[in-house]
């Protein structure tokens, strides 16, 4: 892997020897690499233990980089959290809350984090700046049918399964006023203090704080496949060529009654296709990048006697 730009805390600096790599995050001055044996690498800034990976960390399939801490989501739905955040009043360590499981997607703001759920539901935990003062970050009340997260600094941003989008946070600079009537939004990122949605037809919205023309768009960028937001500018990679997929499926587990998400990311020349299979079989009508299955069964296998 290649790393480059400021490098006072050594985050540039990939470790030699490094290799395997499938999945990469930037912390605040800390980077983080997921290695396809599902163990992860961290280096650059470690005052606050950001880059002290836990011991025994595996089977690991997503990593996100906050200020000062890091997330890891394994594959069992479970999260593992290192480093420290900031609560206003002093610097403590970043946990994971008790109960949190069957995870799907993870990121990780300024002080906090956020963790999608099988069930499209989302967990927040930490905190963030607001009207002067640091306040945990929560989530509004009924925010449901989630298939992606993402994190700013201090507002985060949810991306529903119809294509809509749903902001929270501080919003000094309008990061989290969505533009009236945006729908069909596949992709979602978070800045410093602004906000970027991917629409399917490769467009992008951008929304909040423009001091340093993060929001202005340029007119020729019109068919987009990726987003990303930095602190103050943003980033959209070329939706070109054959169709590829570019997020790893993880297993979903949900109760009986209920309802669980499977989200895929493509990148490729619009307009891309999709079409959900079980056993090799078209899924009839499944043919969006979200697959939603509802009214789950419990199935039970017989054992069957080897005599």
């Amino acid at each position: 892997m290649a790393a480059w730009g400021y490098n006072a805390q050594g985050q540039t600096n990939v470790p030699p020897g490094l290799s395997n790599v499938v999945a990469v995050a930037a912390g605040g001055f800390h980077s983080l690499a997921l290695r396809a044996d599902g163990t992860v690498a961290a280096w650059g800034y470690n005052y606050y233990g950001q880059t002290n990976v836990p011991a025994g960390l595996s089977n690991v399939v997503a990593v996100a980089g906050g200020l000062y801490h890091s997330l890891a989501l394994r594959a069992d739905g479970t999260v593992a959290a290192w480093g420290s955040y900031y609560n206003g009043a002093a610097f403590v360590p970043m946990t994971v809350p008790a109960d949190l499981s069957n995870v799907v997607a993870v990121a990780a703001g300024g002080n906090y984090n956020l963790a999608l759920r099988a069930d499209g539901t989302v967990a927040a935990w930490g905190s963030y700046y607001n009207g002067g003062t640091y306040v945990p970050m929560t989530v509004p009340a009924g925010l449901s049918n989630v298939v992606a997260v993402a994190a700013g600094f201090s507002h985060s941003l949810a991306l529903r399964a119809d294509g809509t989008v749903a902001a929270w946070g501080n919003n000094d600079n309008g990061q989290t006023t969505v533009p009236a009537g945006l729908s069909n939004v596949v992709a979602v990122a978070g800045g410093d203090y602004h906000s970027l949605a991917l629409r399917a037809d490769g467009t992008v919205a951008a929304w909040g704080y423009n001091g340093d023309g993060q929001t202005s768009v340029p007119s020729w960028v019109t068919m987009v496949g990726g987003i990303a937001s930095g602190y103050n500018h943003s980033l959209a990679v070329p939706a070109t060529g054959s169709p590829f997929i570019t997020s790893r499926l993880a297993s979903r587990v949900g109760p009986p009654g209920g309802t669980v998400f499977f989200r895929v990311e493509a990148n490729g020349a619009r307009p891309l296709h999709y079409q959900w299979r079980r056993n090799g079989v078209d899924l009839p009508g499944k043919t969006d990048a979200v697959l939603q299955l509802t009214s789950l069964v419990l199935v039970t296998q017989a054992t069957i006697p080897s005599s």
